[in-house]
């Protein structure tokens, strides 16, 4: 049995992002905003997400914006908080990410007992921000020292966003990082959050790891594409769309994740998957 299905349930399965509202710190937080109301908005997000039946829920701090190369305590603190009053509501794995900072998200994972993470665990990238240098090293050894044996992986294997300084095609990395870091996953993104991945990208990441990591499409999954995606990785990513008109600033429709997740289970009865 694979660790996917092991962890999952379910071959080919759809992470739904949980996208917390802005937090204590963040530019967007407001002084008349409460936690209280941060917690409510994702219980509702969280609970359209399960009733639409995904396999699994990746809570992030999606509107901390912009975001920061070394996050402020209070930012993990506030994600804990929500993720603590929450923690009788999931029904399906959850994973942590606490968005370019991959310290912070390890030590998150080990406070929240979250079962698997996302973020940019490696290599050199410039956007926005500046440039983005992180220490793999560093960051396996910190999960080593808090006993996170079971703790899955999933590195960005080209972040949203920022360009990555590192001009190797996108398999070659995979290799490299592959053979260096043992990820338990790849998660292959476009440009932009919602941005549609190149199905050819996904294929040529795929092969490449095929057998020693899971490859992931990490942006852009629609009903309309997520056949041809999901036949050429090993499961998706998926956040805009689940949201009440595919806009990424509105909250989650429990009826879109639905007929999403329902044209999924198709596809793995009728082998469509892949």
């Amino acid at each position: 049995m694979s660790w996917i299905q092991e962890l999952f349930g379910v071959e080919k399965p759809i992470i739904a992002m949980l996208h917390l509202e802005p937090l204590p710190g963040d530019p967007e937080w407001r002084p008349e905003s409460r936690m209280e109301r941060v917690v409510e908005l994702a219980r509702q997000d969280l609970r359209a997400l399960q009733d639409g039946g995904v396999d699994a829920v990746l809570v992030s701090n999606e509107f901390s914006l912009p975001y920061q190369r070394h996050m402020s305590f209070v930012t993990p603190a506030a994600m804990a908080r929500v993720i603590g009053e929450l923690r009788g509501d999931f029904r399906v794995p959850m994973g942590v990410d606490c968005i370019s900072d991959g310290l912070a998200s390890i030590e998150l994972a080990a406070a929240v007992d979250a079962a698997f993470v996302r973020g940019t665990f490696s290599g050199v990238y410039a956007g926005d921000g500046g440039f983005y240098n992180n220490d793999i090293a560093e960051l396996l050894r910190r999960k080593a020292a808090l006993g996170l044996d079971r703790l899955r992986m999933l590195y960005f294997l080209n972040p949203e966003s920022d360009r990555n300084l590192d001009t190797r095609p996108l398999p070659q990395i995979a290799r490299s990082l592959i053979a260096k870091t043992a990820p338990d996953g790849l998660c292959v993104s476009a440009s932009a959050a919602g941005e549609d991945v190149a199905v050819e990208a996904l294929d040529q990441v795929w092969k490449e790891a095929r057998g020693r990591a899971a490859v992931f499409c990490n942006t852009g999954c629609r009903m309309e594409t997520i056949q041809n995606k999901l036949a050429v990785c090993d499961g998706a990513v998926v956040g805009t769309t689940f949201k009440a008109g595919g806009s990424f600033r509105a909250r989650v429709d429990a009826g879109r994740v639905a007929e999403f997740m329902s044209v999924v289970r198709g596809l793995r009865r009728t082998g469509g998957a892949g």
